[in-house]
């Protein structure tokens, strides 16, 4: 792989994010939007009910990491899909661009969309309800790590279904990741899912990332055991990922990149 290359890709993503609204709207207005409902829902829930401060806490912060995990999955599947609306694809792999080039520089983007998105996040919940999530210090570098790479794999695996299928079913790339929020605590402790819901959140790392992070946050504690089981759960499902778009891409390729049916 080379480096240029790299840069080159990111660089093409990062003009496009710079002047499409809708990509705007995505990392700054839905974030904002979030904050605002969740965390006047949580100030009146703390008002309601005596020891209710870290509610307020532990909602804001839940929409902050999962900040995380959508960035990640969204620069992987929505920048295919918008190469496969502008029938862009084929242009950039007729240049000197290999597969885990063009793969590499969507995990860049990602990283950099998902600090530039959590940072905006965490100055709007300091103005509006004093939560310094940054207070946190670099205990909570780990749990954004554990975050991207499940956005990253879910990212992947929405990527190759599209490239399989073709955009008639381009929901994939917005909605896929979605299937994990219930089953990651993200707002309450895993103890209060169903007993079937809780054997399901075994196999999903960010189960342990969020009740992880509520370690963090509430008791100064890092919980290494749980890191090191999100982490590894990541580092399989990454492998399988990338595989199975590896898969796809091949496939794809097969029918001439741009001519699956959908397209």
């Amino acid at each position: 792989m080379k480096a240029h290359r790299i840069f080159g890709i990111i660089l093409r993503y990062l003009y496009l994010f710079r002047h499409s609204f809708d990509r705007l709207s995505d990392a700054f207005y839905w974030p904002t939007i979030d904050l605002l409902l969740w965390g006047i829902t949580s100030v009146y829930i703390r008002s309601k009910f005596a020891g209710g401060p870290s509610i307020t806490v532990m909602i804001i912060s839940g929409i902050l990491f999962w900040i995380i995990v959508w960035r990640g999955q969204y620069e992987i599947s929505v920048n295919l899909l918008e190469d496969l609306w502008n029938k862009n694809l084929i242009n950039i792999f007729a240049a000197p661009v290999s597969f885990y080039e063009w793969i590499s520089s969507f995990l860049i983007l990602g990283i950099i969309k998902a600090a530039l998105s959590f940072t905006y996040g965490a100055i709007i919940a300091f103005i509006l309800y004093k939560v310094q999530i940054f207070a946190y210090g670099f205990s909570l570098l780990p749990i954004m790590l554990l975050l991207i790479m499940t956005g990253w794999w879910s990212g992947f695996i929405g990527a190759g279904i599209i490239l399989r299928y073709g955009t008639k079913i381009q929901t994939v790339a917005w909605s896929l990741v979605t299937i994990l929020s219930p089953f990651s605590a993200i707002y309450y402790p895993l103890s209060i899912l169903p007993l079937w819901a809780q054997k399901v959140a075994l196999f999903v790392p960010t189960s342990y990332t969020f009740e992880a992070a509520r370690k963090v946050l509430n008791q100064g504690y890092f919980d290494v055991q749980m890191f090191l089981i999100a982490f590894f759960l990541n580092i399989f499902y990454i492998v399988l990922s990338i595989i199975f778009l590896r898969r796809s891409f091949d496939k794809a390729l097969q029918r001439g990149l741009v001519k699956v049916g959908g397209y």
